[in-house]
Order: C-alpha cells, then structure tokens, then sequence
C-alpha cells in the first residue's frame, strides 16, 4: 500500500499532490464530521460567497462532499475530465473568496483580491499542465 502510494505520488507534481491531499481530507475527515457531527445550530457553507445556516447548509455540505470525493477520484486517478471540472472549481472559488469578503466589508478588500488570485491562478495552473491527466 505504501508502495502504491509513493507510485501515486510521482505522477503528478508536488503542488497537485498538496491539492489532491486537501480533497482527501475535505472529502474523509472535514465534510463527514461537518455533515454528521456538528449541530444544525453551528452549520454554516458558502456557495458563490452566500452563506447558508442550518439544513440549507447541510444540503450545501452534501453538494460539496460530492464536489471533493470527485476532485479527490479524478486526482488519484489522474482523470482527463478533472482539468475541466478542477479549473471550474477553483474558479469559482476564487470568485466567491473575493465576493465573500467584499459583501461581509462591504466593499473591495486586498484579503478578498488575494484570496482570488491565488484560487485562479491554481486554475490556470491545472490548465496549464493538463498533460499530465491521460485516463
């Protein structure tokens, strides 16, 4: 197992292993306890910088725990239809850190300006390097 994980690794570049690790604990540890463990009353996701409470929010936390196993499946498979799919993702992300921050500031922040690039700039990042992704 060990051995097929140090196989797995060489793959892909390092900064897409720290990406397909965070999907891995998004999808296996954060979103089940998220989902399952924490009280309705403290449940809080961001889709496209709006934030939802309660049972919209653990709806939200099932659409994202979908959203993470697939990235986190298509990395360790190294998926053709990840490059497409990741790149939406990030995207989005990076839109709605900058949306977040600017509706909770109400108004443009660095944070926010930040936050984006770096999300789109993995994007592109993803595109860039679509070569590696073959299956």
């Amino acid at each position: 197992m060990i051995d097929q994980l140090k196989n797995n690794l060489t793959l892909r570049p390092g900064w897409m292993n720290v990406v397909m690790f965070f999907c891995f604990y998004m999808t296996f540890v954060y979103l089940p306890w998220d989902i399952f463990v924490k009280p309705i009353s403290e449940d809080q996701e961001v889709w496209f910088g709006v934030l939802f409470y309660g049972w919209l929010a653990k709806v939200g936390g099932l659409f994202h725990w979908v959203v993470y196993g697939a990235l986190f499946y298509g990395m360790w498979h190294m998926k053709r239809w990840l490059v497409m799919g990741i790149m939406l993702y990030l995207w989005q992300v990076g839109v709605s850190m900058m949306l977040w921050n600017w509706i909770n500031e109400g108004q443009p922040s660095w944070f926010g300006f930040l936050s984006a690039l770096v999300f789109i700039l993995l994007s592109y990042l993803f595109y860039v390097r679509k070569e590696f992704f073959v299956g």
